[in-house]
């Protein structure tokens, strides 16, 4: 006589199969277990300058930083060249897995519209945290005929084209910096271009030029009495020099900091993006990191993902309305 199977009953072979079942991530090999904890390996991050200057420090610092957060080395490769705009190009053929990360500097949304590139700076690239900016200042010879920016803009009414300053090149933050100045002012000042800071401040010392636009290479030179500076380009005063204004402050609404902040390839993981996103916020506690940035007089300029987002897609507009103004832009 034969009994009916009971209908909660296991076959030895299911109760097997389960229990190899159970047991089966213990047996995968550590490495696959590994990618399901962001990061497992080093993360590279690209600085487009040279080694050696200040930009590169400050991206050394971040990333040693930033390291210790994520419990995983952070390695710096510099490529630089091309307007600073290398690091951006790399992400475009760079998995989205976030072992691949670049400074982005301002130049991504201004050359653009100048030259062609391979890259579209809002399309192509995740912007994750900002984080700093450079301090950009107009500086004038000691024995100058004005002692305030109000006072240089007078003189520049009254003497049209005949008041020069010096700038780092064409289409590079200083020079449009100072455009964008002074068409809100109402002047008209003689842009004269040199290859580098050293130049610039080769010729201002030596008399051959009367003004500047340019970021702190002045600063000892101001600090030592041999320059004056007129105002500063932030949002806010310089803590390295409280008692001169900003451009803002000053009564024209221009300013330029230049942030940067740290991006990837587009369609990256949102996990991924807010690990390194705390990661590097974190930095901006460390006081190595802040010592570094008082260093090279940079301001903390913190933008979370989605606000730094929004800034890119504002700039690279604003740049382009920019370039076209000035005549930069590249011929369709």
């Amino acid at each position: 006589m034969s009994h009916p199977r009971r209908p909660h009953a296991l076959s030895r072979r299911q109760v097997l199969a389960s229990a190899a079942a159970l047991a089966a991530p213990a047996l995968l090999p550590a490495h696959v277990l590994a990618q399901d904890k962001f990061p497992s390996r080093p993360i590279k991050l690209i600085a487009p300058w040279p080694t050696g200057g200040s930009s590169d420090a400050v991206m050394r610092a971040f990333a040693d930083s930033a390291g210790k957060a994520l419990g995983a080395t952070v390695i710096v490769e510099n490529k630089p060249g091309a307007g600073g705009t290398l690091g951006a190009s790399a992400m475009v053929s760079a998995a989205p897995d976030g072992y691949t990360l670049t400074q982005l500097p301002l130049g991504i949304y201004r050359l653009p519209h100048m030259q062609a590139m391979n890259f579209d700076p809002v399309k192509d690239l995740t912007h994750i945290v900002c984080l700093t900016g450079y301090t950009f200042g107009i500086a004038c010879t000691a024995d100058a005929p004005f002692k305030t920016l109000k006072d240089m803009v007078a003189y520049a009414k009254a003497n049209p084209g005949k008041l020069e300053y010096g700038h780092t090149g064409t289409g590079t933050t200083p020079h449009l910096a100072i455009e964008e100045f002074s068409d809100k002012a109402g002047i008209q000042l003689n842009p004269v271009p040199f290859k580098g800071s050293a130049e610039i401040m080769q010729a201002i010392l030596g008399g051959h030029i009367r003004m500047m636009s340019g970021t702190t290479e002045f600063a000892p030179h101001v600090q030592s009495g041999k320059l004056r500076l007129l105002a500063t380009l932030g949002s806010q005063r310089n803590k390295a020099f409280p008692d001169v204004p900003t451009v803002k402050e000053s009564g024209w609404d221009t300013i330029s900091e230049s942030p940067f902040g740290i991006g990837g390839p587009k369609g990256m993981d949102p996990a991924t993006v807010k690990v390194l996103h705390d990661a590097f916020r974190k930095t901006l506690e460390d006081p190595a990191v802040l010592a570094t940035l008082d260093k090279f007089f940079q301001p903390v300029i913190y933008m979370n993902t989605a606000d730094y987002t929004a800034y890119a897609e504002r700039t690279f507009k604003a740049e382009k309305a920019t370039i076209e103004r000035l005549g930069l832009a590249k011929k369709s």
